[in-house]
């Protein structure tokens, strides 16, 4: 059995994966809804919200039918909690200045050690309690939460390796996830925040090629230095915090027992 199997927190058996698969798919229609939805089929005005209101209920599909199927016991839901905490309470730190964010190595490493599920789940709740904490509640907000949702979740799929060839990977995904958060976070503003007449704005109607390309110009022009800010950030506090934090949680995993069978005994006769 692997150390995934074993320090998995949440349990994903075959209704949790499919709500998580559907919420993952959902929120990646949410990103890219500009290349797939055809002029006039499903207005610009209204789009987003809907796709705000499905992705929440999604999100919180995927909480409580993991917590009906016994997929998050009492531990790892504490262990959820603290955490989402900490992300919340150390995110201020950064403030996002030249692109500086400490959010993101805690979820990588969580996602690491805990399983996919709970750094799907942890992306949704830190960024929720953060964006309560700091006032940060607005239409970009499900966004944010399915854009850490994703860095924790792929966390947990990454090859099995240990040592300083388990942190160099885990510092090497953090810098790409920096640079493809900020890549998909763009994608919440830019049909809306350029004129239309400019080179790199969304237009409806073009061919998927050329309004890729007026994106890709968009986020190089506009975002480059922040994301790179974050990529830099992730590689050093998981380069230098990453062995410490990763047998913290590893400790805290095997003394949490998350997958310890429940036995019950009878009890003793009169």
């Amino acid at each position: 059995m692997t150390t995934a199997a074993r320090t998995a927190a949440i349990r994903i058996n075959a209704r949790a994966g499919f709500v998580i698969a559907m919420a993952a798919f959902l929120g990646v229609v949410a990103f890219f809804w500009p290349f797939l939805v055809a002029p006039g089929k499903f207005g610009s005005h209204y789009a987003p919200p809907l796709i705000f209101g499905v992705l929440l209920v999604i999100v919180l599909c995927v909480v409580i039918s993991e917590i009906a199927e016994g997929g998050i016991n009492s531990k790892a839901l504490a262990m959820l909690g603290v955490l989402s905490a900490v992300n919340a309470a150390i995110r201020p730190l950064g403030a996002g200045t030249a692109g500086i964010e400490t959010v993101f190595f805690i979820l990588v490493l969580a996602g690491r050690v805990y399983g996919p599920g709970f750094g799907f789940t942890l992306g949704c709740t830190s960024l929720f309690a953060s964006a309560l904490v700091t006032g940060g509640v607005g239409p970009w907000m499900p966004y944010q939460m399915f854009g850490c949702a994703f860095v924790g979740m792929l966390a947990g799929f990454l090859p099995k390796a240990s040592g300083r060839r388990e942190i160099a990977m885990l510092a090497l995904y953090g810098s790409v996830s920096g640079y493809l958060f900020g890549f998909l976070l763009n994608l919440s503003f830019w049909p809306f925040s350029l004129d239309p007449d400019s080179s790199i704005a969304y237009l409806p109607g073009l061919p998927f090629t050329e309004q890729f390309q007026r994106y890709l110009a968009f986020d190089l022009a506009t975002s480059l230095g922040w994301d790179t800010g974050r990529a830099v950030t992730n590689f050093i506090c998981i380069t230098l915090a990453g062995p410490a934090v990763l047998t913290t949680f590893r400790r805290a995993a095997r003394k949490a027992r998350f997958e310890a069978p429940v036995r019950f005994r009878p009890g003793a006769r009169p």
